[in-house]
């Protein structure tokens, strides 16, 4: 237990350190970063769904009080809700999920990159989500919504999962060491 929780708060810590080096700042919020994502997707590696849900959104917590909440366009409770749960809580928590594919794909070389596109994929679906039910005042005139919402979100989350994804690639073979020694 000690050694899950330390590893677990010295990955989140990492998490945190990388999320401050950002590449691009897009203007209503959202960054591509050098890499901020995967210390927490490798705790759901090492440790599993549970270890990783839980420091997922304990790393949300961080990134709000860090980082500051965006306040929607228009202020209502629900949308601050929103904000909170889709672009905070619900993004980040997803993360933890990098543990599903350990079991069933073998090659972990091949099974620890695909985790972590497939929670960055989710993340970016929260992020979408939000984009359509929050952000959508900023859409210019005649541009659908969800369209909007999909170029916008994936300008910087399609790099942020790329760079994720090849550094996951790159560490996959210490991951796989570090995994047996917990």
């Amino acid at each position: 237990m000690t050694k899950k929780l330390t590893t677990s708060a010295m990955l989140i810590a990492l998490s945190l350190i990388l999320s401050m080096i950002v590449l691009f700042n897009a203007p209503y919020g959202g960054t591509v970063t050098a890499g901020s994502m995967v210390p927490v997707i490798i705790i759901g590696i090492l440790l599993g769904n549970k270890w990783g849900l839980l420091s997922g959104f304990v790393y949300s917590l961080l990134q709000m009080l860090t980082g500051g909440i965006v306040p929607p366009p228009t202020p209502s409770l629900l949308l601050y809700v929103l904000v909170i749960l889709l672009d905070y809580l619900v993004a980040f928590t997803v993360l933890g999920l990098s543990g599903l594919f350990m079991n069933s794909i073998k090659n972990k070389k091949v099974a620890i990159p695909l985790s972590g596109a497939f929670v960055m994929l989710l993340r970016f679906i929260c992020h979408f989500l939000s984009g359509i039910l929050i952000w959508h005042t900023y859409a210019p005139e005649g541009t659908p919504v969800w369209l909007y919402s999909l170029l916008y979100n994936g300008g910087y989350m399609l790099p942020e999962i790329v760079i994720s994804t090849l550094v996951l690639f790159l560490l996959s073979g210490y991951v796989k060491k570090w995994k047996e020694g917990l």
